[in-house]
């Protein structure tokens, strides 16, 4: 048995994968966020989107979005993205952070922008997955203002060929996801098993 303490951790980032956030700008630009806060139910995803930032006032105004997965080889190109936002002027919180403004962060990332089938945001080439969506709520909890969950759903899924069997599953031996654990990248270590309704 563990022996454990009662802490009061300043982050509670416990390990989640990285999600590049594409989101259409009011000048019909792609933005791109980076986020650690989203998770899955069937074809619905669940977005945490800080207040105050441009991905979020992107979805208030066009409610459409592309989920980009990155994959454990691109911790690089998000870190080159993770000090700048699209808001302009910078809003003093993130200036405190030590946050400034670029409009293009295709080139900040050395990203590739791809057209998208159902949506207006861009799709960015280098990520093994991409799920263009649509938000159906945006909610504000009243329990704690500085944040936003986003409820999506996702009506096209490009997957990477190099990661796919068939044309219906993702091997999940080829897919590495990029995980951000209390502000650390990491990827996948070795297979340790599967769940009894694993198909593959």
């Amino acid at each position: 048995m563990r022996s454990h303490m009662t802490i009061q951790p300043k982050i509670l980032y416990y390990g989640a994968p990285v999600v590049l956030l594409s989101t259409e700008n009011a000048d019909g630009s792609t933005n791109i966020s980076p986020i650690s806060s989203s998770w899955a139910l069937g074809y619905f995803v669940i977005l945490g989107l800080g207040m105050g930032s441009q991905g979020l006032e992107n979805l208030k105004q066009r409610p459409e979005c592309v989920i980009n997965l990155a994959d454990a080889s691109m911790w690089h190109k998000v870190e080159a993205i993770a000090s700048l936002t699209g808001r302009d002027p910078v809003p003093p919180y993130k200036q405190d952070l030590g946050f400034r403004y670029e409009k293009d962060k295709f080139a900040a990332g050395s990203f590739t922008p791809v057209p998208s089938l159902s949506v207006q945001p861009e799709r960015i080439g280098e990520c093994a997955l991409q799920l263009e969506a649509v938000v159906r709520q945006i909610r504000i909890p009243e329990y704690a203002g500085s944040f936003a969950i986003v409820e999506t759903e996702v009506l096209q899924v490009h997957a990477d060929e190099q990661i796919v069997i068939g044309d219906r599953y993702v091997n999940p031996k080829a897919w590495n996801p990029l995980m951000y654990n209390f502000r650390h990248y990491f990827g996948l270590g070795e297979e340790l098993g599967k769940t009894y309704r694993s198909e593959t």
